[in-house]
């Protein structure tokens, strides 16, 4: 059954001494040539270590700006957010980088590959870029791991739609993040081929642990998760 949560207020509830993200008063507001566009107004959110919470809501919710905050990719206008205990809505660009480096892994809708890369440069420049002495070995283990040790060397337009996708989940996993940020994952896939991918996905954050914030508007994939909140007009309701 889904559950349609209130986060709590900070300090008050014991889910959030545990919660690897923590939200509260998040506001954004973007300009326009119409005049300013508040597209978040005033998110509380707590998500726990390992849980795993489906974010769902109409178009134009908010689903993905709350996404693209919480990875450093866009900033707050004002409130707080905290990610495995470090406060993000201070730092510069650099610090970001470096956090998101740590701690998330992002799939989108599109599978953003290198056209010129190969499968596992795809996956091992990153982790190569991050300092990983054993970056190569590491990407090839997550390749291996989503069905594609055959398909190392295959360039992204030699692979159809659903392994360029399972190459961005290895690329996603391979670094071991404690965030996994996952926008629509499956919206460039036929269904058959979007369940798999996304069997995958639960099946490779069991195994590492990970916490996981699903953006989605199939109902079905939501419920997958322990946790579903819902968003309209840039708030949770």
């Amino acid at each position: 059954m889904d559950t349609i949560v209130t986060p709590p207020a900070p300090n008050t509830s014991a889910a959030s001494e545990t919660a690897l993200v923590r939200v509260r008063g998040l506001h954004l507001t973007v300009p326009a040539s119409a005049g300013p566009v508040n597209i978040l107004r005033g998110i509380d959110l707590d998500i726990g270590v390992g849980e795993a919470v489906g974010v769902v809501g109409p178009s134009g919710s908010g689903k993905t700006s709350l996404l693209m905050v919480l990875a450093g990719l866009e900033r707050a206008t004002s409130g707080s957010v905290m990610l495995a205990g470090r406060e993000m809505t201070g730092m510069d660009e650099d610090a970001l980088a470096e956090l998101r480096r740590e701690q998330v892994g992002i799939v989108f809708q599109a599978f953003f590959l290198i056209p010129t890369m190969t499968a596992l440069e795809n996956v091992s420049v990153p982790l190569e870029l991050a300092g990983a002495a054993d970056a190569r070995a590491r990407a090839e283990a997550s390749l291996r791991a989503v069905g594609l040790g055959h398909r190392l060397t295959h360039l992204p337009g030699q692979l159809s739609g659903g392994e360029q996708q399972r190459v961005a989940l290895a690329r996603a996993f391979a670094p071991r993040p404690r965030l996994l940020l996952a926008d629509e994952p499956t919206g460039n896939l036929d269904r058959a081929t979007g369940e798999t991918v996304m069997d995958l996905l639960f099946s490779l954050r069991e195994q590492a642990g990970t916490t996981l914030m699903l953006i989605t508007h199939d109902p079905a994939l939501a419920e997958r998760c322990g946790r579903i909140v819902r968003l309209a007009d840039g708030r949770v309701v």
